[in-house]
């Protein structure tokens, strides 16, 4: 039964995650066109930001809501499971909107002082605002990954993204008819109408299904107190950890046009250069990535739950297919990228550059989609205090590349470092889990 639960959320997630990729994926080829590298540059940079504010208001609370909500008794944990929910959008809530207030007072600072780049103030002040929107639909996500339901969370991606892709083009088409011109902050504007609509969708399906769970006034139930207090000992130093992590990549982020610049480009080239990297290349070497991602999703909840169980040889069981599948699908994607990436840099974002870096970053994908899933596990065995070291670790690994490789070697300096950390990360969580591996049958 867990098995083809596993199966079937897989199958829903990845196939929403492979529409919502294809449909990101050539709208990155319609930005590239209408704004240019330079606009791809700058919006990229605005990313950093997105993912740290993420860490601190949702990411570790979304993770200790799937995992208490699976936890609970399936027949007499319906008050606690919405108890947790509950408890989870308080907390989240609160961060959200002070997070918020923060980056649109402070985005001028932020722009200027971390990003070194002024033109994202007004992407950063407008994507602000889907904040609280973003933390709300994020643990309604949560809830509905712990009771191993996909559909909620596929729906709401797919969602997302069409009215963020179709809130810009209908922008641009209204700028092609009135003879307006538009910059790159309609696509932060697209970004808070996506956050919205998906909002719109998950907070009356989730009232709808709390409603047909019937009367919980009766059922069994743990102080609120006590709930609340297990999601911020578990979310507060999974929190902590990724946005010292996040931190790190905003530094990395900021630092690489910099970098580039030492290295003898200009501040346009180097910009250029960084948006062909982030907005076009990576755009393609991540977009397999929906297939492990669905499954490192749905994969924590069934392993703290094997774990909690006690039962070892399902973990074993899905660590040796995750090693194997994850590494299959890397080298298949590594065989297709070298073969094909500079066809797609050229034919599909017109740069000869993006497919030279897609056909040097294809080497990373074995390790990429090995990683998702090997820190998945971790974290639902607990271990998320070696996940965040892992990640730290090559993290700084990656930044020593910055700051001392790529002013020698330019951007190839970069793409030496995310290799470098990618191996390190895949070895280091291999060795964490080979107790489970080496465990007899």
């Amino acid at each position: 039964m867990k098995k083809n639960t596993l199966l079937k959320g897989t199958f829903i997630l990845t196939l929403a995650g492979l529409i919502s990729r294809c449909i990101g994926f050539f709208y990155r080829i319609f930005l590239s066109r209408m704004f240019g590298e330079e606009g791809i540059g700058i919006y990229e940079l605005m990313n950093p930001v997105l993912t740290l504010t993420f860490a601190l208001c949702t990411s570790g609370i979304q993770s200790a809501i799937s995992k208490f909500v699976a936890g609970q008794p399936e027949k007499t944990g319906a008050k606690n499971r919405l108890r947790i929910l509950f408890a989870g959008l308080f907390f989240s809530g609160i961060l959200s909107a002070a997070c918020a207030f923060l980056v649109y007072m402070k985005a001028d600072f932020i722009s200027g002082f971390l990003l070194h780049e002024l033109r994202c103030a007004p992407l950063l002040r407008i994507a602000a605002l889907s904040f609280p929107a973003a933390c709300i639909h994020a643990c309604n996500n949560g809830y509905f990954y712990g009771i191993k339901k996909a559909g909620l969370p596929a729906f709401c991606q797919l969602f997302e993204q069409c009215f963020r892709v179709g809130s810009v083009f209908l922008f641009w088409n209204y700028a092609q008819k009135n003879g307006v011109t538009f910059s790159i902050t309609v696509a932060a504007v697209g970004l808070v109408i996506g956050e919205l609509a998906s909002t719109m969708v998950s907070i009356p399906v989730t009232l709808l299904h709390f409603a047909r769970l019937g009367d919980l006034s009766r059922c069994p139930a743990a102080p609120l107190r006590t709930l609340a207090g297990q999601i911020l000992l578990f979310a507060a130093p999974l929190s902590a950890n990724r946005v010292c992590l996040h931190l790190l990549g905003a530094v990395e982020s900021a630092r690489i046009p910099v970098s580039l610049q030492q290295f003898g480009y200009t501040a346009k080239q180097a910009l250029s250069i960084y948006g062909v990297f982030t907005g076009m290349a990576m755009t393609c070497i991540l977009f397999p990535g929906a297939i492990t991602n669905s499954v490192s999703v749905l994969l924590m909840p069934l392993i703290a739950e094997a774990d909690s169980t006690r039962n070892r040889h399902a973990i074993r069981t899905a660590i040796l297919k995750c090693i194997r599948y994850c590494l299959l699908l890397g080298c298949l994607c590594t065989v297709l990228f070298l073969l094909t990436g500079n066809f797609i840099g050229i034919t599909l974002f017109h740069s000869e550059l993006a497919g030279r870096f897609i056909r040097t970053l294809s080497f990373i994908c074995p390790f990429l989609y090995l990683n998702t899933t090997l820190f998945s596990i971790l974290n639902g065995l607990g271990k998320t205090g070696y996940t965040f070291l892992f990640n730290m670790a090559a993290l700084l690994l990656r930044l020593g590349f910055v700051f001392f490789v790529v002013p020698a070697f330019g951007i190839k300096g970069f793409l030496w470092g995310m290799l470098a950390g990618h191996l390190f990360m895949s070895a280091a969580s291999f060795l964490t889990l080979r107790p489970y591996i080496a465990q007899s049958r």
